[in-house]
């Protein structure tokens, strides 16, 4: 018996989704969402002895929300749709991806080789003949391309991509052909993992950077560390931690840096961005002599409207490509190495270190004496419901803005989309994350913070997490409306109205049973402080859904200020 053409030199053949998948598991994934199409549903088969549990969601724009919160949390994601129809719903989903740094693999299930070449006018397509379009659609969002089409190719394609997807923090896109999911690769080449190390620098030249910044920070006189996005995202914690440590200087978080320090720790003093800052923070980050940036990310939102009132003469910045000291650029030096460096060379005894402002979660100073649950109550609340290890997730507009008045318990991950800032993101994204720390078999709370405006974009998501029995704990905050918009422009416009669901019976709706899921309706502060104090809501041990009602025309300090800013910067003309 002979082999054919297409085995001919391989040691140990395996089919193209075989490997690929495979290939998924070996990196850390270990659910992948996404849906069904006729052009993936033969690849889908092999998912199960990959050892890949296959999610499944109500629709892929949710899908891509929910690949993104289960990268945060545990690491890297994976999404499977179909061409054209499929992808296209998923696309504001991976560009959210993209802006944020967040590793998601995209997988499309697209039409055979043949059926491309010759140009058949075929469903889900533009009958133009054109089958690159989509793909050309998202190479704009994705830091690598891969099309499946030649077997000889592919398996070099799938770890370079993946590679790709790791050490560069952004979604990647591969697009398999249905009449190549089953031809032959070497599968031999599984044996060795694929090598997800960073580059490392250049070491004459980062030991020039390393003695530039030693010489600035050992001459400062109130030194400061400022965290942000692109630490957490292109994994320089530990190196952070370190410093922290190491130096013990004060040490501040923007916005999107929520959840990179333990804000637990002496050195911690609180959220800088901008004017939307408290007093005694903005006082002594813009009064530092020497700011070290790490990972920043200075959107607009992020900055309460690019009010930062720091010089560049002042600042360090360190980033995962490159990094500047003052004016300096240093293209190519990324920050793992340096910050490393600067770690084991530090002289602490030349060290001048100005201790920060002390947090709190002021609960007491923020009750104005009524039952009305204001947003200036609940975020520092919340604090103190919060407990080591939980994964917080909080909507665009004012749980994301409310969260900055939230002190965390050590080792909390926050999830947001500052940047991209597409409402109903968080809803699939809980559920992303609650797959993430079960996969992880960690014994974590998922806790999802959404308004009542943006829950309804993605509403559908809480089937899935019922469907996969995820226990996340969801506050809805009802207050009539998208209140972020109703503060930038149209307090009172009929837009920016919605219409009022009996929000929790969608647990009934979607399956959710007494014995699966619970329901709660909190219009006091009483009745809140009694449910966030009962034991058995704690220990969070199935879905529990949360009515809270607040007024309409209240908003968190710091969402007020950055909306008066965003109006402003909207308003702007030459």
């Amino acid at each position: 018996m002979t082999s054919t053409p297409q085995l001919q030199g391989l040691r140990q053949p395996v089919d193209v989704a075989e490997y690929l998948f495979t290939r998924l598991h070996q990196i850390g994934v270990r659910s992948v969402h996404g849906l069904p199409g006729d052009y993936n549903l033969v690849a889908l088969d092999y998912l199960p002895k990959a050892g890949l549990t296959w999610v499944g969601s109500v629709n892929e724009l949710n899908a891509a929300y929910a690949a993104d919160g289960y990268a945060r949390v545990k690491g890297i994601s994976a999404m499977i749709t179909t061409f054209g129809v499929g992808e296209l719903s998923a696309i504001n989903g991976v560009a959210g991806a993209f802006a944020e740094h967040v590793p998601v693999v995209h997988i499309v299930g697209c039409p055979s080789t043949v059926s491309q070449r010759n140009s058949m006018l075929l469903h889900h397509t533009l009958g133009n003949g054109d089958f690159n379009v989509f793909a050309n659609m998202n190479a704009e969002i994705s830091c690598a391309i891969a099309k499946l089409n030649d077997p000889t190719e592919i398996a070099n394609q799938i770890d370079y991509t993946l590679r790709q997807c790791w050490v560069r923090s952004r979604p990647v896109y591969i697009m398999l052909p249905t009449d190549m999911v089953q031809k032959k690769v070497e599968g031999e080449r599984l044996r060795k993992p694929i090598d997800l190390r960073d580059p490392v620098n250049d070491a004459e030249r980062e030991d020039y950077v390393v003695d530039v910044v030693l010489r600035y920070l050992h001459e400062a006189k109130n030194p400061i560390i400022l965290v942000d996005a692109c630490a957490i995202r292109h994994r320089v914690l530990p190196e952070v931690h370190d410093l922290i440590e190491k130096t013990r200087l004060p040490v501040f978080v923007t916005p999107m840096g929520k959840g990179a320090v333990n804000e637990s720790h002496e050195t911690y003093a609180g959220v800088y961005a901008g004017s939307g800052s408290h007093a005694d923070v903005s006082e002594r980050v813009e009064n530092s002599d020497l700011i070290l940036s790490i990972g920043g990310l200075k959107s607009d939102f992020n900055t309460s409207g690019f009010t930062y009132r720091t010089s560049q003469l002042k600042v360090i910045n360190f980033h995962s490509t490159h990094c500047v000291v003052r004016y300096s650029e240093y293209p190519g030096v990324t920050m793992r190495g340096v910050l490393r460096k600067i770690i084991d060379r530090v002289d602490t005894a030349k060290l001048s270190v100005v201790p920060g402002p002390s947090v709190t979660n002021e609960v007491a100073a923020n009750n104005d004496g009524s039952q009305t649950i204001t947003q200036a109550w609940l975020w520092p609340r919340v604090g103190e419901f919060l407990r080591e290890e939980d994964v917080v997730v909080t909507e665009t507009g004012t749980s994301n803005f409310g969260i900055w008045d939230t002190k965390f318990p050590s080792n909390v991950t926050a999830l947001s989309q500052v940047l991209w800032g597409s409402i109903g993101w968080s809803v699939g994204a809980c559920q992303g994350a609650a797959l993430a720390v079960k996969d992880l078999k960690k014994n974590r709370r998922t806790i999802l913070f959404v308004g009542d405006g943006s829950f309804q974009l993605t509403a559908q998501e809480l089937s899935t997490m019922i469907r996969h029995k995820l226990n996340p704990i969801i506050f809805v905050l009802c207050n009539d409306g998208y209140t972020i918009e109703r503060f930038i422009h149209g307090m009172d416009a009929e837009y920016n109205d919605i219409v009022q669901w009996q929000f929790k019976e969608l647990v009934t709706v979607f399956g959710g049973t007494e014995q699966t899921a619970k329901k709660f309706q909190v219009k006091t502060k009483d009745e809140l402080n009694k449910l966030l104090t009962d034991a058995e809501f704690n220990a969070a041990k199935c879905l529990q859904f949360v009515e809270l009602y607040m007024p309409k025309e209240d908003a968190p300090r710091a969402l007020v200020m950055t909306a008066e800013a965003s109006a402003k910067n909207n308003a702007k003309a030459e």
